[in-house]
């Protein structure tokens, strides 16, 4: 039976976690998990699986919960997330909370050894240099969660990393795939959210909508899979059923393929190198779906996927910068304070004026974080 520690409970993939753990409790067991403020969900959880460590996110709420569940330990805050990272009981960590606030907590438990899915973008894209190096120092697998990123390592699994040509992410297009530049003055918040493939969460939909998801997809590829990025390709699949490619020297292409449910990646990263049935999971039929279409991604009408490959070519804070400003900025937009093309326009201000640092330490990182948020804030006042 695999230990686990979720990071994000409450979140889009935390709870379909919360469903295969709940699904397979004879393959999974929910040691630890933190929630942040959904106090509701986190008690529906509690009751559920039972586990031995809860961390939310303000001191209020662990104590309350604490009178209700006494058998249970409760935590809150930064620290409470690396004490869930890190439960002596823990084989696995699922990370997946939104942000770089998990980047500390994953690095704890990459440090004692622990498996690392990580659902947690943010993270490889503001210090993965750190977490690489530091996963190989202490022997920690690291699996990825995403959908593209799992594709591209079941296209690998067995094969010889040197034969790889390129890699080829796929992306749906988002919210306004079939929009014009012109067309995206005056877009609202609800038109945003209507992603036409995913259930997702608010930020990662808009990130979606931006295709700034993508780009932070293509710096997590680069660092994963320790590929250049001129050999990383971004191709526009509406259907999101060819979730990714691997392109060998002998032209073989590898895809993985499936209809769009981010459970069986979370699913593939729980149980690697095993497979169990995925419940309630519905199979691929190709002559129902008759066609699959694809066409090259327009860099000056994605501009944000073009400020993310500039970003991840240059290395350093910027990439902590530029992922900073566009978490400060989606959060801004869904407040209504800022136009849905004003994302991308904050993003570009703060990497046009950054001062980067290259290979940065934890402490550096963290502070080029908090400060561009500010900066981002300011702009708008």
């Amino acid at each position: 039976m695999k230990k686990i520690s979720l990071l994000g409970a409450t979140g889009s993939i935390g709870l379909q976690t919360i469903d295969i753990i709940a699904a397979n409790q004879e393959a999974f067991q929910l040691v630890a998990f933190s929630s942040g403020r959904n106090i509701e969900k986190t008690r529906e959880i509690i009751l559920q699986l039972n586990p031995e460590l809860v961390s939310v996110q303000e001191e209020t709420d662990a104590y309350t919960l604490s009178k209700e569940f006494p058998h249970v330990q409760f935590t809150y805050g930064t620290k409470g997330l690396v004490e869930v990272a890190t439960h002596p009981a823990t084989t696995v960590l699922l990370n997946a909370v939104l942000g770089s606030v998990g980047l500390e907590s994953t690095l704890a438990a990459i440090r004692m050894g622990k498996t690392i899915a990580i659902a947690n973008k943010e993270t490889l894209v503001t210090a993965g240099h750190l977490v690489m190096a530091e996963a190989k120092k202490y022997d920690a697998p690291v699996l990825p969660v995403d959908s593209e990123h799992s594709a591209l390592y079941q296209s690998m699994h067995g094969e010889n990393p040197k034969a790889i040509e390129r890699l080829i992410l796929t992306a749906s297009g988002g919210s306004f795939r079939d929009r014009t530049r012109k067309e995206l003055e005056g877009v609202t918040v609800k038109d945003a959210l209507n992603h036409p493939n995913w259930s997702m969460g608010a930020k990662i939909t808009i990130d979606s909508a931006t295709m700034m998801n993508k780009g932070l997809e293509v710096i997590e590829a680069h660092v994963l899979f320790d590929m250049p990025y001129d050999r990383i390709d971004v191709l526009l699949h509406r259907e999101s059923i060819i979730h990714s490619m691997v392109e060998y020297h002998d032209t073989s292409v590898m895809a993985q393929l499936g209809t769009p449910d981010m459970r069986v990646p979370i699913q593939y990263a729980l149980t690697f190198p095993d497979r169990i049935p995925l419940v309630g999971g519905k199979r691929l039929n190709l002559a129902e779906i008759g066609k699959l279409h694809f066409q090259e991604v327009d860099f000056e009408r994605f501009r944000a996927l073009k400020l993310a490959y500039e970003a991840g070519r240059t290395g350093g804070t910027i990439l902590t910068a530029m992922n900073a400003a566009n978490e400060a900025a989606v959060a801004l937009f869904l407040q209504e304070k800022i136009t849905f093309l004003q994302i991308e326009e904050c993003i570009e201000r703060v990497m046009n004026t950054h001062e980067n640092i290259l290979l940065p330490d934890l402490e550096t990182i963290l502070h080029v974080d908090s400060e561009t948020r500010k900066n981002v804030q300011n702009m708008v006042k």
